[in-house]
């Protein structure tokens, strides 16, 4: 397989209690909610730039790193995978909503990393349910996807 590059914009800092988002109006990086104590984000959470899923946002990436990074940094990355899944939203209808797995190229604690393994991925699903349901939404895993056919799901606009 061929590695490919993939831009990825962190929105929120893994470790982070609060959530960020992009405004695309602004250009700012705005708080968008706060976590409930002792909830925070496991990975850099961040956006694939030129993309558009169901949700009518860029999707969504998590990325695997030994960096402190921060909103608004853009790493070049390779994708190992994603978590596949349909989230309810709280008006009952639902969508398609994939959550990427990357690792930034420059990292040398994850360069081996190839492919998530089963633990990480459930522990990942857990906290997706958890932060959905905080939101009156419900996020539903429907299995993993290894990096090839990962990379095959992201068109881009």
């Amino acid at each position: 397989m061929i590695i490919k590059e993939l831009q990825v914009v962190i929105e929120t800092p893994r470790g982070s209690s609060e959530k960020f988002d992009f405004d695309p109006v602004s250009r700012f990086f705005v708080l968008s909610k706060a976590l409930p104590a002792g909830m925070v984000f496991p990975f850099d959470f961040g956006f694939i730039p030129g993309t558009r899923g169901e949700d009518g946002c860029p999707l969504d990436i998590l990325v695997l790193s030994e960096f402190k990074t921060f909103s608004g940094c853009m790493l070049k990355c390779r994708l190992i995978g994603a978590i596949k899944g349909i989230q309810r939203e709280a008006d009952g209808t639902q969508i398609r909503n994939d959550r990427y797995i990357a690792v930034p190229f420059v990292s040398t604690v994850y360069k081996e990393v190839d492919v998530m393994p089963d633990k990480l991925i459930r522990e990942l699903e857990v906290f997706l349910m958890a932060y959905h349901q905080l939101e009156g939404k419900q996020f539903r895993p429907m299995g993993y996807l290894d990096a090839a056919p990962a990379y095959e799901q992201i068109k881009f606009v």
